[in-house]
């Protein structure tokens, strides 16, 4: 039987059939503060049976070498394009996670089916909560990093919304204001959304502007959608898993910057999109439109 098969067959260790991930108070504060405002949750997925380090090296072999990414754990907050590793493989640097001076991550994780139902019974607690604010939850996807003490993963941001859930050992996410020109420059945003990179420039100017989430075991950290951050390992090695979705508004946004690139290689200086509640629309369907005429990609 191979690898992904068993997974399928097994259970959900570590949490009941008929209990929550996230506690009551957990949801209630999710629900004050979705989609803009980033802030804690607690939750009890701490000792999941899919989430040892064994179970995760397995996973590491089933995913498709797409999906996984590991560099070296001793990198500064700032680097441009991908670091490289220490030359061991995924399932080593995992398995020996706390000597290997690396972090990985597995990205898409529900191309497992055991991962899959694990994360879509996640998303399930807080979608009722998510499509009241923001429209339909969209591309459910999860990933696990894994990282060596005091590993840094540098300064990005990313499309989706995220909740990122604390497993073992502790971290510290710094996050800085989602659309805010000042820590992610609109042409950086512009260059994302039509197939570019998402590297930010990192400035020890701009630390003060940002805000320091620690994370314990238990412990859960929201990021709205396209907020910058970096993340700075503890003493011991670290689980985490981020669980993440789009959304009608995440994708609103998204074109609308995709026009605004348009717009400014015509040498206009567009305005940027407007954050939650403001919706976009008319950029986006502009861009969605001449996307169907097939003169941008």
């Amino acid at each position: 039987m191979n690898y992904v098969s068993t997974l399928h067959e097994s259970t959900i260790g570590g949490i009941s059939h008929s209990g929550e991930v996230f506690p009551p108070e957990a949801r209630k504060a999710f629900a004050a503060n979705y989609p803009e405002v980033p802030h804690k949750l607690r939750h009890t997925l701490e000792s999941h049976r899919l989430l040892t380090l064994d179970a995760l090296a397995g996973l590491a072999s089933a995913l498709p070498s797409s999906s996984i990414e590991y560099n070296r754990g001793d990198l500064p907050i700032g680097v441009d394009g991908k670091p490289g590793s220490t030359g061991m493989t995924i399932e080593d640097t995992i398995r020996h996670i706390a000597t290997s001076n690396s972090w990985a991550v597995l990205k898409n994780v529900e191309q497992v089916p055991a991962y899959r139902d694990l994360l879509l019974r996640l998303l399930g607690e807080l979608k009722a909560d998510v499509e009241s604010r923001t429209g339909a939850m969209l591309r459910p996807q999860g990933f696990v990093f894994i990282s060596s003490p005091n590993a840094v993963t540098p300064y990005h941001f990313d499309p989706e919304h995220n909740i990122l859930l604390q497993l073992k050992g502790s971290k510290a996410m710094t996050q800085f204001p989602a659309g805010d020109p000042a820590f992610a420059p609109d042409e950086i945003h512009e260059t994302y959304h039509s197939g570019g990179a998402r590297e930010l420039q990192w400035h020890d100017a701009m630390l003060p502007g940002g805000k320091e989430f620690p994370l314990e075991p238990g412990e859960a950290l929201f990021v709205p959608v396209m907020a910058p951050h970096f993340v700075r390992n503890g003493a011991d090695s670290s689980i985490s898993l981020s669980i993440t979705w789009r959304s009608d508004w995440s994708f609103a946004e998204a074109d609308a910057r995709g026009f605004n690139r348009l717009t400014r290689k015509l040498g206009i200086s567009p305005k940027a999109p407007g954050r939650w509640p403001k919706q976009n629309r008319a950029k986006a369907y502009a861009y969605r439109a001449l996307r169907k005429t097939g003169l941008v990609a």
